[in-house]
């Protein structure tokens, strides 16, 4: 069915459509092969609230964006390759239901259907888009996943020392390695995780030092491979002849190393049956 889709008329107006309407502050969507599903408002679980999103399925992509006027405007777009996401059902809780966690390797984070029903069907949609593209692809399912953030009404104190009181004056931050809720005390260094962001991030004390003790652990594994090497080439004396073929060491060089919208009725909607 995508692949029937994938050059249809109808298709491309469906997708231009969502282009206009996250306007000039989205990136383009259209694509060669690219088909749009579906799409639907869920909640998801954002930092100081639950707040709803609207999501769009393709072919090869997960696209959500805020709502500033539903069909008409969105803004804060977001893509997410379908290669790279992996779903977790998880519990209900007092204040969501019909929860799932969408994991990728930059950003985890909490979603909820208005109903069970629609969950389903979301979670159907997604598994079988991801499972024909990486069959497609070749390629095997991401395994390493970045840690949600855990929302700040969560906690009122430190989840690494568990005595600073979170207040107006005192900030709520976030280690980026483990999501925890932190105050600045146990969050004053930064690590580099090249995976996340180019910058170095905020990490709570406890996974800067594991992140250092990995960090050592890998350089010791370089340098015991390395060291096998290095005592082969003992004793060896470099050639000073005439006859040194200067474009292999060149090349040898450059080898790399609010919950409102549930009244409205918002339910999972496919343009094709």
């Amino acid at each position: 069915m995508m692949d029937h889709l994938a050059n249809t008329e109808i298709n491309s107006q469906r997708i231009a459509a969502v282009e206009n309407c996250f306007g000039a502050s989205g990136q383009p969507l259209a694509l060669p092969g690219r088909v749009l599903l579906g799409e639907g408002i869920l909640t998801k679980e954002c930092r100081k609230k639950p707040k709803p999103r609207i999501f769009f399925l393709f072919n090869d992509i997960l696209v959500y964006g805020s709502i500033v006027i539903n069909k008409r405007k969105y803004n804060s777009q977001h893509i997410i390759p379908l290669e790279d996401l992996t779903l977790e059902t998880l519990p209900d809780t007092l204040q969501m239901k019909n929860r799932w966690m969408i994991k990728t390797s930059k950003k985890s984070f909490v979603v909820s259907a208005a109903s069970l029903t629609e969950r389903k069907e979301w979670i159907s949609h997604l598994e079988e888009c991801i499972k024909h593209l990486l069959t497609k692809t070749g390629r095997q399912p991401c395994t390493e996943h970045a840690a949600p953030w855990i929302p700040d009404k969560a906690t009122d104190i430190c989840m690494r020392c568990t005595q600073t009181k979170f207040s107006t004056l005192t900030r709520r931050h976030h280690c980026r390695k483990c999501g925890f809720v932190v105050c600045a005390d146990c969050s004053r260094q930064r690590f580099l995780m090249p995976r996340l962001s180019p910058k170095p991030l905020r990490v709570c004390n406890l996974c800067y030092r594991q992140l250092l003790a990995d960090k050592k652990k890998e350089a010791e594994a370089d340098r015991r491979q390395t060291e096998p090497i290095r005592s082969a080439t003992q004793g060896y004396e470099p050639s000073s002849g005439d006859d040194s073929d200067k474009s292999d060491d060149e090349k040898a060089e450059q080898w790399p190393a609010d919950t409102e919208f549930y009244t409205s009725e918002v339910s999972w909607s496919s343009f094709h049956s």
